[in-house]
């Protein structure tokens, strides 16, 4: 195991996104950096963009995006709880996930419970055709 070098002042952010946890590989970092899902104050970040604590990043992971201050630099890769010490999300970010989240579970809630059975297909087919025959008749008239 890596000992504790002396504390650093800045380091790379794809190295800090891999020991926070963001991303499972420095690899997947540089790739999530380089498409654009990492920017601070608005601005896409470079891989050797040099950061320090107090910094605000704004994280896209999939369709969650996170809006972070950095608290503490390290470049080992700890376990979860040590590497959330690592950074603070901010509150506008967390309410604003939170809103998404229950959107979605919103959506979800309009959709079936289940596919059409093969009845079911029939009569939505049945319907259709009965419903297009008296939209062609209004237009014959």
């Amino acid at each position: 195991m890596k000992q504790h070098s002396e504390p650093k002042d800045s380091m790379r952010v794809d190295k800090w996104l891999w020991a926070a946890r963001f991303f499972k590989t420095r690899s997947i970092a540089k790739a999530a950096i380089e498409g654009g899902k990492v920017h601070h104050q608005s601005e896409r970040v470079k891989v050797s963009k040099e950061i320090r604590i107090g910094m605000e990043l704004t994280i896209q992971q999939g369709i969650d995006k996170k809006t972070v201050v950095i608290t503490g630099l390290s470049d080992i890769r700890g376990p979860a709880p040590v590497a959330q010490l690592l950074y603070s999300e901010t509150e506008t970010s967390i309410a604003r996930r939170e809103l998404f989240a229950s959107q979605r579970k919103l959506q979800n809630l309009a959709r079936p419970d289940h596919r059409p059975s093969k009845k079911d297909r029939r009569d939505i087919h049945k319907f259709k055709h009965q419903h297009d025959a008296q939209y062609e008749a209004t237009w014959d008239d």
